[in-house]
């Protein structure tokens, strides 16, 4: 279990520091990295207030990974199944918010 613990850790902290770049407005239109749609990549003005949006709610994403990693570690008597599918869970609710909330605010731009 301790080593399924370690790998949401290492996941979540990698999801909220890869989004850091993004919430800075260091990563410049590119093909790998960032929100990558026809309308953020055809334009700038564009492209860096919506990376910068959603790199805030990966930042979020990525915390609730740890944070749920860390929570549900101690909950007495957890199965590792229910452990793993719970925390998955709760990432992916906030992952799809997320997906959700960007698509949106990229229709606003």
């Amino acid at each position: 279990m301790l080593v399924l613990v370690f790998l949401f850790l290492f996941s979540g902290a990698r999801l909220a520091v890869y989004s850091v770049p993004m919430i800075l407005g260091r990563i410049p239109p590119n093909g790998f990295y960032g929100f990558r749609m026809k309308k953020t990549m055809e334009n700038p003005d564009n492209w860096y207030p919506m990376n910068a949006y959603r790199g805030k709610w990966l930042l979020g994403a990525g915390l609730v990974l740890v944070l749920a990693a860390v929570c549900l570690y101690f909950v007495p008597g957890i199965s590792i199944d229910v452990y793993a599918y719970t925390v998955l869970a709760a990432w992916s609710v906030m992952f799809a918010i997320a997906m959700v909330a960007s698509f949106r605010y990229m229709n606003y731009l």
